[in-house]
């Protein structure tokens, strides 16, 4: 770095500090602050700084560094929210304080997720961690406003999934549905019930949420019911809000065998006018084959097929089969039933022991029913039960039967061809995936939503937005930083070497060789090593803000050196790196 006097026509000279650095083989000069405002002899301490210069002693009365605060994650962070307008689906009735700080909630969401007293530390003026509240000029900031602003972000959900809904869907569009349940601490919230937990969690009540996403897998609405609530009782909600609150007269919705069962469709969608993209459960398709609606020999030389079936008047139904889930489903057979003869033998083993014997039908049943029925595999067994003998067979025949439908599936719509064809359908409805990944993301690699500690209802579904409106952010940050990432950034050439859109998705070459090296090749040439997007944040944090002053009073900020990772990282993001 060094200090340039650059004249001024019929004015003093301007004092300005630059960088000097090399690029593409080129020399450039990189502007860090203007110092024309600082009094000579400040300047001039300066310069002897950066030449190497004796200077006056560090402390209280010499040069030294006050302040140095994490500012890259943050610059890259604020950039991107400003860009896509987050601060635009924010009510501008309210006063703007408000409004900066919802933006420093759902921006320190992403950053560093935490309770909210902590966050209110990070953001406070005199306790921060990094340069959020400095950035938006907070000052500050205390728990109270914290709570008040989340609960404010709450009463406005339906004012901000309006907005996002504008953004993002249309008439006609496809919308992604699916459900994921969480778990709380304490047991005031009257959201909180015991159901069926995905987090392994069965001992803690549970909330079940539901999440909108657009076509791409961009989140636009979330809601949260009681734990207690069944997947499809949760589909009635979100027609409601489609229709009457989100205002769309037509969409598609596209949702599990488990979301859009017969039931739903009869009862909510159609009555709606809503069409549909979804699967037929086990039984359905078997009725398919012992009705000769689907017949097995169709898929020796292909993978899908279309078929009709009275039962499905209007409909297209479009069968899959996938070998390497037939595959699987075989060893995952195999292993249970393997596992469960163990276990009966052991039962067998104490029926016949000649000390203390089990005895008993009633005995014995209990015990073996609580064995079976915790594989679920009591339909491929014939059981002999007698108050003094227990013996068991395998359902060889039942087994069989079972496996002929191993790698098959079949979706069900009432979209005509012309409106999509037939791999079309099948890759809308793999498309749910990207909402699994978002549940992924919002419930444990980045954005810590669980457990839950609130314990009003208003303040946990406020809290949930919160998070949902932390993953939008990240949403757009991710397609960008991609080629930096372990993201795939080349999804289209993965998708134009598949045979067949049932076929097991690919990897482009690209991202294995990022996977498989750990390095990424830059714009210049160099090799860097790739980042998830959790430690791109934590590289790009390095890049601090720092406060210099001299005799006890400030003199100027200024920011770290960008290394190159961070350079390129900001450039992806369309940031310019320029003075503090």
């Amino acid at each position: 770095m060094h200090i340039a006097k650059v004249p001024n026509r019929n004015a003093k000279p301007s004092f300005l500090l630059r960088q000097t650095y090399r690029e593409d083989g080129k020399v450039k000069n990189r502007t860090l602050a203007n110092l024309s405002k600082l009094p000579v002899e400040r300047i001039e301490t300066l310069r002897a700084a950066l030449r190497g210069d004796p200077l006056a002693p560090v402390g209280d009365n010499g040069f030294e560094i006050r302040r140095s605060l994490p500012h890259g994650h943050v610059l890259a962070a604020l950039s991107v929210a400003r860009r896509i307008g987050l601060d635009d689906l924010l009510p501008r009735r309210a006063p703007p304080r408000r409004r900066d700080l919802a933006l420093a909630l759902i921006v320190a969401r992403l950053l560093d997720p935490a309770a909210k007293l902590a966050t209110a530390r990070m953001l406070d003026s005199a306790t921060a961690s990094h340069s959020l509240g400095e950035s938006l000029g907070l000052g500050c900031v205390t728990a109270g406003e914290i709570y008040t602003t989340l609960d404010w972000l709450g009463s406005e959900q339906a004012f901000i999934e309006n907005q996002l809904a504008r953004r993002h869907l249309k008439n006609g569009a496809l919308v992604l549905y699916d459900v994921t349940s969480t778990y709380l601490e304490g047991r005031c919230c009257p959201l909180a019930h015991h159901g069926y937990s995905r987090d392994s969690r069965g001992d803690r009540p549970q909330l079940v949420i539901g999440l909108l996403c657009a076509a791409d897998g961009c989140p636009v609405a979330v809601e949260v019911f009681e734990g207690n609530t069944a997947d499809p009782a949760t589909v009635a909600a979100q027609i409601s809000k489609l229709k009457q609150r989100l205002r769309l007269r037509h969409v598609v919705m596209v949702g599990d065998r488990g979301m859009l069962t017969a039931a739903r469709i009869e009862q909510a969608l159609r009555p709606a006018g809503l069409d549909w993209i979804t699967a037929l459960r086990a039984p359905a398709i078997r009725q398919l084959a012992e009705g000769g609606q689907l017949q097995f020999s169709l898929f020796d030389t292909r993978d899908m097929a279309e078929i009709s079936s009275p039962d499905y008047p209007d409909e297209r139904l479009v069968v899959c089969q996938n070998p390497l889930l037939a595959a699987e489903r075989q060893r995952k057979r195999d292993a249970l039933l393997a596992l469960t003869e163990a276990d009966l033998s052991k039962i067998q083993a104490r029926v016949t022991r000649a000390k203390n014997p089990l005895r008993g039908a009633g005995d014995i049943g209990r015990a073996v029913g609580a064995l079976l029925g915790k594989r679920k595999m009591a339909k491929h067994f014939a059981l002999t039960i007698t108050d003094a003998a227990f013996d068991f067979t395998r359902k060889a025949e039942a087994i069989a039967d079972e496996a002929r439908f191993d790698g098959f599936y079949v979706l069900r719509t009432n979209l005509p061809a012309k409106q999509i064809d037939t791999a079309g359908t099948v890759r809308a409805y793999k498309a749910l995936a990207q909402v699994e990944r978002a549940f992924r993301c919002l419930k444990s690699v980045d954005l810590d939503l669980r457990p839950v500690f609130h314990w009003t209802a208003p303040r946990v579904r406020a809290h949930v937005l919160l998070c949902m409106l932390a993953y939008y952010l990240e949403w757009h940050m991710r397609q960008p930083l991609a080629p930096m990432l372990f993201d795939d950034h080349d999804r289209a050439s993965a998708e134009a070497e598949r045979t067949s859109p049932v076929a097991k998705a690919k990897v482009s070459k690209a991202a294995y060789r990022k996977a498989s090296t750990q390095r990424v090749v830059d714009a210049s040439g160099e090799l860097q090593p790739v980042h998830s997007f959790r430690t791109l944040l934590g590289d790009l944090a390095t890049l601090a803000r720092n406060t210099v002053c001299f005799a006890g009073q400030k003199m100027l900020t200024v920011q770290t050196t960008a290394t190159p990772i961070q350079r390129r990282a900001l450039s992806l993001l369309g940031v310019e790196l320029t003075a503090a």
